[in-house]
C-alpha cells in the first residue's frame, strides 16, 4: 500500500475505525487479557492469577467489552456451581500477530524513544 493510500484510509473513515479499536485495544488491559487467553480456554479465577494487578471489576469490563467486539467468547456449562469459561474467537486470534509485532517494536524502540524523551524534556527546562 502507498504512502497516499495509507493516507486516505487513515483520514476517511477508516480513521474512525482505527481510533475506535486502538481505544479498546489501546487500554491497560485488553492486550494482556489477549495475550494470556491465547491458545487456551480460561476461567475468570484462572484468568485473573494469570494476570498481575487487574481487579475483578476491569478483568470484567475488559471481558465484556472484548466479548461485545466479537474478541472473546464466554461459555456458560449449566452446573452446579455455574462454570463461565472465556477463549478468543477467531477474530480474537487474528489480533495476537499484530500485538506482538507492536510489542516488538516497543521493546526495540524504547532506548531511542527514551533518549529523546530526555533531549527535549531537557530542551524545555
Amino acid at each position: 500500500m502507498s504512502t497516499y493510500q495509507r493516507s486516505c484510509l487513515i483520514r476517511g473513515d477508516g480513521g474512525k475505525a482505527i481510533r475506535g479499536i486502538l481505544d479498546r485495544i489501546g487500554d491497560k488491559w485488553t492486550l494482556l487479557v489477549v495475550a494470556t487467553l491465547e491458545g487456551e480456554r480460561m476461567r475468570f479465577t484462572a484468568l485473573q492469577q494469570r494476570i498481575p494487578g487487574i481487579s475483578q471489576r476491569m478483568l470484567t469490563r475488559t471481558l465484556r467489552n472484548l466479548e461485545r467486539d466479537g474478541l472473546v467468547s464466554r461459555t456458560v456449562f449449566a452446573e452446579v456451581p455455574p462454570r463461565v469459561e472465556y477463549e478468543l474467537t477467531d477474530a480474537g486470534r487474528t489480533l495476537i500477530d499484530p500485538a506482538v509485532r507492536l510489542a516488538e517494536w516497543a521493546v526495540a524502540h524504547n532506548p531511542q524513544i527514551e533518549t529523546s524523551q530526555q533531549e527535549y524534556d531537557g530542551r524545555q527546562a
